[in-house]
């Protein structure tokens, strides 16, 4: 043991070897040091262990290599989405129209004026950027932006309901991502928790009955993430804005995913648009830009003037302001629903939504053909599945697709999709009961041979 802790080379010398003075091209001289170090260190506890290594130069440098490596590499890779999960929150949720990517390099390689009035030149507000578009979208009085759809149920219930109970369905009291819980929140913006109603249903008398006194305001949350189905019953919209109105109280919608169009000529069931939800008389709706919307990651207060007024002088507030870039990119996907058919168009989440089963089955053929064509013994085949929208939007709601299905003689589907997955392009593919395929719902542009080469390196190893 002790023979082989003082062969360990000492850093003097691991330092003036050709090999490491090449990295000093690409890493500082501290760096280089520290992960050598590291390097040795890790190598003399296994050692102590009692370890059986055979030590030489090339291991510790290729050691102190891999460490350097690791601290610079980027831990938020690309991935290819081949799952059909068109709003993918573990890979990202929505992607960009190319329009918003443009605004988003412009944004961040040059000055703005983010909080600058170029017309009275003094300091102005970032909130003014996509005020005037959001209105004119929802039919809104006025908006606010804050960074994500929870921040915005936050700030609207600290700054309007606290010390005062938030009247709710039972139905509605929801969990999302991250544990995310309706209830918690109520409480932690220093509101009490008023429940009316039963889970399955709740109706317009349960909450005439649960107003008090005390009451500050009524909430509706929409289930964006699941579905109640059977003996159920929900109060509408119109009949909840006349009672709260009726009784002089604020009235709220968390409605989730913003959308801005009706999907239902697509095939997809109704769901609420924000406009209908301000033509309901509704004095604040929240909702995402980056689910259905399909803009960056953003939450949107649209409303009466009066509460927004409120809410933009709430200290709160400026903990939950986005930042340039995510405005830019959020004006510039709005900008697009101006136009609808340039929306449905050139915003990736709602062309892979409306996607048809001509351009879907065309897709599958082509991915087939291409991995055929690499003649390395897959078993290939285009089958029909299911995809979905994803990202809290229309549950239990599935799309007609088509899937290319992989089968190796050599390779299980597990291994097949864990070599796709951990490969430089990490291709996230569909395995159900040991298949492995691909959805071509959500393949963009260039990604089919991302998977060929892929499929090709894995034989080209074996």
């Amino acid at each position: 043991m002790k023979s082989k802790l003082s062969d360990l080379p000492a850093m003097n010398h691991l330092l003036s070897l050709d090999q490491v003075d090449d990295w000093q091209e690409s890493y500082p001289h501290y760096l280089i040091k520290r992960c050598l170090e590291e390097s040795l260190d890790d190598i003399r506890t296994k050692i102590l262990a009692g370890e059986d290594l055979v030590i030489s130069e090339a291991d510790i440098l290729k050691r102190g290599e891999k460490r350097l490596e690791a601290i610079y590499e980027s831990s938020l890779k690309r991935t290819v989405n081949a799952t059909g999960t068109v709003i993918h929150t573990n890979l990202g949720r929505s992607l960009l129209a190319d329009e918003a990517v443009d605004e988003v390099v412009k944004a961040a390689q040059s000055y703005s004026n983010l909080e600058y009035d170029l017309e009275e030149g003094h300091r102005g507000s970032r909130y003014q950027h996509i005020r005037q578009i959001i209105v004119e979208l929802t039919g809104a009085e006025d908006a606010l932006l804050v960074n994500n759809n929870a921040a915005a149920v936050l700030l609207m219930l600290t700054a309007l309901t606290q010390g005062k109970e938030v009247l709710i369905s039972r139905g509605e009291l929801v969990e999302i991502g991250g544990a995310f819980r309706i209830p918690d929140v109520i409480r932690s913006c220093g509101a009490y928790l008023a429940e009316v109603g039963a889970t399955n249903k709740t109706h317009i008398a349960d909450y005439a009955e649960g107003i008090t006194e005390d009451t500050g305001a009524i909430l509706r949350v929409h289930t964006s993430n699941y579905r109640l189905i059977g003996f159920t019953e929900a109060v509408s919209d119109e009949d909840l804005v006349a009672l709260a109105k009726k009784n002089d109280l604020p009235i709220f919608n968390d409605l989730g995913s913003g959308l801005l169009v009706d999907m239902q000529e697509f095939g997809l069931p109704y769901e609420p648009t924000v406009s209908e939800m301000i033509e309901a008389g509704y004095d604040l709706v929240s909702f995402s830009g980056d689910k259905l919307l399909g803009g960056a990651q953003a939450g949107i207060i649209a409303g009466k003037k009066t509460y927004i007024d409120r809410l933009k002088k709430h200290p709160l507030l400026r903990a939950l302001r986005t930042d340039k870039m995510s405005i830019a990119a959020l004006e510039a996907s709005l900008r697009l629903y101006l136009d609808k058919d340039r929306a449905l168009t050139e915003i990736p989440t709602l062309a892979m939504i409306r996607a048809s089963q001509e351009e879907l089955w065309s897709k599958a053929e082509q991915l087939k053909n291409e991995i055929d064509q690499l003649e390395v013994g897959f078993d290939v085949k285009v089958i029909a599945g299911k995809s979905q929208v994803g990202g809290g939007a229309f549950p239990g709601v599935y799309l007609d697709t088509a899937l290319v299905s992989l089968q190796h003689a050599d390779y299980s589907g597990t291994e097949l999709e864990r070599q796709l997955r951990l490969s430089p392009d990490h291709i996230i593919a569909r395995l159900n009961d040991g298949l492995l395929s691909f959805d071509v719902r959500t393949l963009q542009e260039g990604e089919n041979a991302l998977i060929t080469t892929c499929l090709k390196d894995l034989f080209s190893k074996s």
